[in-house]
């Protein structure tokens, strides 16, 4: 069959929207009709080449939600019209990681990071030649193939631009605070990089009760969305020391958590200067592959601080994707709030501008 899709050929060049052919299902694998997509600063470190996975040609897109048009043989789990959402992490169930209830770090994302299928191949081709998918996904274009452990079932009354940015943003900002830092009520956090992982993480702070929440951010505009989420302070860094001002905040002692959404060796080194002695940092964005950060290990051991990365908010996407919708259904988890643009697949490149501009919040691609 045939489907539109935006293809990244060359990095830092835009996407081309254009048509390609795609093979149906093969054996435990679901054709599925992506009627929403997210767009994300992963999606853009790809275009721009600081990460060279998957191989270009590839289409990219990992936040993604749509129903089921066709399942191959072996698929038990989904069936014709159900309504899903994409993960970028497929989970095994039988590896170490599984089994130790890590699935985010189950082995066969690293069959799908590398852009093919589970089995090594690919179900996109142009000119009989392989184009590669982000993720085992590559959610901007109208139909993809996915393997069944890249999916979950999701409520038909689920609208599918929330479980797209569900599939993502706000499962890795939430994660990150209830799952892999723990907050305990009471606690303080800083969040230093306010945008569509930031501001869950500030809505995982709320969440687990956190009485002071200070967002860190150059944009007074995405400071503003992070007050109405229920940041207790902002700080614009490009006005104020932001180390300065989080330890006035603190009377000098430093918060109980701190969370790097920005990136690289600058980013984890001012998130350290924003813990209490004992505290802990936590990495979420995912840095270049030559990135360094420079620690003062002396300095280090006698203060028990801890620095933890954080690989998809440390989540167990079966119960943890459940548990959120439920949450959005009952209004404690903002999701359509987050979103201030929404753009058509032949507009894709327009989205990614504005993404770098810091116009949207959250962009969504709808198909």
């Amino acid at each position: 069959m045939k489907t539109k899709a935006s293809v990244l050929y060359e990095y830092k060049q835009p996407l081309v929207i254009e048509e390609l052919d795609l093979d149906g299902p093969k054996q435990g694998e679901v054709l599925v009709e992506i009627k929403a997509a997210g767009l994300c600063h992963t999606d853009l470190s790809i275009m721009h080449g600081v990460y060279t996975v998957p191989p270009t040609p590839c289409v990219i897109g990992h936040e993604g939600a749509g129903i089921v048009r066709e399942v191959g043989p072996g698929v038990e789990k989904f069936k014709v019209g159900d309504h899903v959402v994409g993960i970028w992490v497929p989970s095994c169930g039988q590896c170490y990681y599984c089994q130790r209830n890590q699935p985010y770090l189950c082995v066969q994302r690293d069959l799908t990071r590398a852009g093919t299928m589970l089995d090594g191949t690919t179900r996109l081709t142009k000119d009989g030649k392989p184009i590669y998918n982000m993720t085992g996904l590559g959610t901007f274009k109208q139909f993809t193939v996915v393997a069944q452990q890249s999916l979950l079932r999701i409520e038909d009354s689920i609208p599918f631009e929330v479980a797209a940015l569900t599939g993502c943003g706000v499962i890795t900002g939430v994660g990150a605070v209830l799952n892999t830092a723990d907050v305990e009520p009471g606690s303080s956090v800083a969040v230093l990089g306010i945008g569509g992982v930031g501001v869950n993480v500030i809505q995982g702070a709320v969440l687990a009760a956190a009485t002071k929440i200070i967002a860190i951010d150059l944009l007074d505009s995405k400071l503003e969305h992070a007050a109405k989420l229920g940041a207790t302070h902002t700080i614009n860094a490009s006005k104020e020391n932001a180390q300065e001002k989080v330890m006035e905040i603190t009377g000098g002692i430093g918060v109980d958590y701190a969370f790097d959404v920005v990136g690289g060796s600058k980013g984890s080194e001012i998130t350290l200067g924003l813990i209490r002695r004992g505290g802990n940092a936590v990495i979420i964005a995912v840095p270049s592959i030559e990135q360094k950060a420079v620690v003062p290990l002396t300095e280090f051991v006698i203060t028990e601080k801890k620095l933890i990365g954080c690989y998809y908010g440390s989540s167990n996407l079966n119960s943890d994707m459940q548990t959120l919708l439920d949450l959005y259904k009952m209004g404690r988890l903002k999701v359509e709030e987050l979103i201030s643009d929404r753009y058509s697949l032949d507009d894709i490149n327009q989205g990614f501008d504005d993404l770098i501009a810091g116009k949207n919040m959250r962009g969504v691609v709808i198909m």
